[in-house]
């Protein structure tokens, strides 16, 4: 039986755990044996950079996280190595990260995730990770709302110009 101190500081950590999952609105569960420190270094400043908390997981403590709320589903997932990588803001971040690092390193693998509040797949993940970022998206937008309205523009300075010449 663990002391008194040991275990007050593990359902702490589980505590912590389970706020940052409710915060989350996508996670991906990662079995990260047989990477480099010099990998796993650039990896979590990638993901890092993009908003996206990466950190290493005890299994146990992750399972105590998500009995009894929505994620359960992803105890399977909970065997060797795991880490997992948890977004606030950004749908793709994380599954488009991992997977391009999963990519070139075959021991790296996705186990699972998660994407409001339902537990996925990995199909699923790779299906986001293909997904453009939200600047693409909103670049594209942007285009498709502003190319009506240049097109316009041109017609009527085109009409001007034709009075100008007459």
């Amino acid at each position: 039986m663990p002391n008194a101190a040991v275990l007050e500081q593990k359902q702490k950590q589980v505590a912590v755990l389970s706020e940052k999952l409710e915060k989350a609105i996508v996670g991906v569960v990662v079995d990260y044996k047989g990477i480099t420190v010099a990998d796993d270094t650039k990896l979590r400043k990638e993901l890092r950079e993009n908003g996206v908390d990466y950190f290493v997981v005890k299994n146990t403590l992750l399972a105590r996280a998500i009995a009894d709320t929505c994620y359960a589903d992803m105890s399977f997932a909970l065997e060797g190595t795991t880490a997992i990588a948890l977004a606030n803001e950004d749908y793709t971040a994380a599954a488009r990260i991992l997977s391009k690092f999963a990519e070139s390193h075959p021991d790296f693998k996705i186990k699972t995730g998660f994407l409001d509040d339902k537990v996925v797949d990995t199909a699923t993940i790779d299906a986001l990770a293909k997904l453009p970022t939200k600047e693409v998206l909103l670049a594209t937008v942007c285009n498709a709302f502003q190319a009506p309205i240049a097109a316009f523009a041109r017609a009527v300075q085109a009409i001007v110009d034709k009075e100008n010449e007459a």
